[in-house]
């Protein structure tokens, strides 16, 4: 009964926000008005998928992505299981209209890069359906109010909360690690893809916690985006730090001749940041980054960041975002580059 009543004030303050078919609280556009009982939830894209999943992971209809059996071992039941749907937004769409009908969700979920385009995308596929879908802005340092809002619009304010909690912890321990000043912030480059070469330029939602975690993105050709670029380029950037979360090119860079001519590489400020079930730091952009984030300004401000045990903190936030718990041994295997 508590559930139903936070979800009907959750949803009245939603719907009544704006006078116009998109109600809007600070974060949430919703199109449409879902019903008082929210159930069944379609996941439109990866990161809405992981925020989905740690506030109420039995609505989860199914993914949006494929998931490794190592991923899905790492995962509660019932939504370990789900299969794989498809995603909605963004690039690589394989789900249409025809599919949201016949799936009939309570609710469409959508988070990450809010623009012109995403907004628009929403608003017609909730015309075209008939289906609600609630638009979530996705960026890091927003990651508290994303959990109180669609928890109480979920009517799961409570289990919100505690998570809220956790990422305003998470967020201020890597403010105070880095610090008021940037001019001390290291340069950092995000190794992507088995040869290093791709990146995510400065400005992306993909390489927004390199700054939560005091780095300076050294990628700065433009705004924004995934980009490849060359090794001469990496090489012109000498980066202070790199940090993949591809476990062969973190083997392989570490002996590679062109690499090597990086200081970051030879002194060993190479780093790994383990994508199970959902990456450290990117894969997806969504609230798996609140480990990541405390990881790397350890690794980046060491001498602000106190102890850090990243084992012990990992299993914290498995436990308590994922339902899980790995063992120590499992964990430090995967920080190591080892499993």
């Amino acid at each position: 009964m508590l559930r139903r009543r936070e979800g009907l004030l959750a949803l009245a303050a939603l719907w009544f926000a704006a006078p116009g078919r998109a109600a809007a609280t600070a974060l949430i556009q919703l199109f449409g008005k879902p019903a008082a009982r929210v159930d069944r939830v379609f996941a439109a894209g990866p990161p809405a998928a992981v925020l989905l999943y740690v506030l109420a992971p039995e609505r989860l209809l199914g993914w949006p992505m494929n998931l490794s059996d190592s991923a899905r071992a790492l995962l509660a039941a019932p939504a370990r299981d789900r299969p794989v749907l498809g995603r909605l937004a963004g690039r690589g769409s394989t789900v249409g209209v025809e599919v949201l009908l016949k799936l009939q969700p309570d609710l469409i979920l959508d988070a990450g890069t809010v623009d012109a385009t995403y907004v628009s995308g929403a608003q017609r596929v909730a015309e075209q359906t008939g289906l609600p879908y609630a638009l979530v802005d996705g960026r890091l340092a927003d990651s508290a109010q994303q959990l109180r809002e669609v928890g109480a619009l979920l009517g799961v304010g409570t289990r919100a909360e505690t998570l809220a909690v956790y990422a305003e912890q998470s967020l201020g321990v890597a403010a105070a690690a880095r610090g008021a000043s940037t001019a001390a912030w290291p340069g950092v480059y995000l190794a992507r893809g088995a040869d290093g070469l791709e990146t995510a330029l400065a400005g992306s939602i993909n390489a927004e916690i390199i700054e939560a975690a005091g780095g300076r993105n050294v990628a700065s050709v433009g705004r924004g985006g995934i980009s490849r670029v060359s090794m001469e380029q990496v090489l012109a950037w000498a980066p202070d730090w790199i940090v993949t979360q591809d476990r062969g090119f973190f083997l392989q860079a570490r002996t590679d001749a062109l690499w090597s001519a990086l200081a970051a590489v030879r002194d060993g400020r190479v780093l790994l940041a383990p994508d199970q079930p959902f990456g450290w730091i990117d894969g997806p952009p969504g609230l798996n980054r609140l480990l990541g984030v405390r990881w790397l300004a350890a690794h980046l401000h060491a001498g602000q960041a106190g102890g850090f045990d990243a084992v012990a903190e990992a299993q914290r936030f498995y436990r308590l975002f994922y339902g899980v718990q790995p063992a120590r041994e499992a964990l430090q295997a995967m920080l190591d580059g080892r499993g």
